[in-house]
């Protein structure tokens, strides 16, 4: 390789070094995605509610691999609370869980905790309602804790890693910042960050809307 090559290459990767450190330091773009309630299923549990043999359809497809189905449930807190049309969110897991706002489980009459999805040990009781039965789970439903998902090239890019605490800020005339945002990375997530109504609409942010992850 000559020596205009390697000046060349080297001045390149001074360029593209200069821009990400400029993108930090300003804040790393991310898209919003507000997350309404929802419910992730096991099988088990489907043909609970939707009858013998039954499987979920794909009505929209998600990030990860997920999707929205077509099926909806009614949830029910104590006192008989309820809040219907919950969509289903597959395919199937390994444990069934309700994902709500501080304000649904107001209404539903729960102390639901905010979790990361998956972390249910101990977090609130619910009934769920389907056209064929109804289940009843002693754990499982939570109020998501916000987080932001992104790709290998996004965390490189933005700086951080996977399992990184983030401070988030929304520059519209609210002038919002998150704290506890947690990053999670992986090769089939598209770049997002996730929040849920209750938060969206204090902040007045609505899916698309971007935000800037600052450095604390």
């Amino acid at each position: 390789m000559d020596n205009n090559n390697i000046t060349m290459i080297t001045k390149l990767v001074l360029e593209a070094i200069a821009e990400q450190s400029a993108n930090q330091s300003m804040g790393f773009e991310v898209p919003v995605g507000v997350s309404a309630r929802h419910i992730h299923l096991t099988q088990e549990d489907v043909e609970c509610l939707f009858g013998r043999g039954y499987h979920l359809t794909e009505r929209k497809k998600l990030m990860g691999g997920q999707f929205a189905a077509n099926e909806t449930v009614t949830i029910v807190g104590l006192k008989l609370r309820a809040i219907e049309n919950v969509r289903i969110l597959g395919p199937v897991r390994k444990a069934s869980q309700v994902e709500i706002s501080a304000t649904d489980a107001i209404k539903l009459g729960i102390k639901a905790p905010i979790r990361e999805s998956g972390d249910i040990a101990g977090s609130a009781p619910i009934a769920v309602v389907g056209p064929m039965g109804v289940i009843y789970l002693t754990e499982g439903c939570i109020v998501a804790k916000r987080h932001i998902h992104m790709s290998p090239t996004d965390a490189v890019n933005a700086g951080v890693k996977d399992g990184q605490i983030v401070s988030v800020k929304c520059d519209n005339e609210r002038g919002t910042t998150f704290n506890e945002v947690k990053i999670r990375v992986d090769d089939s997530f598209t770049l997002e960050m996730h929040i849920d109504t209750d938060e969206a609409n204090a902040s007045q942010i609505k899916t698309g809307d971007t935000v800037r992850i600052i450095k604390e």
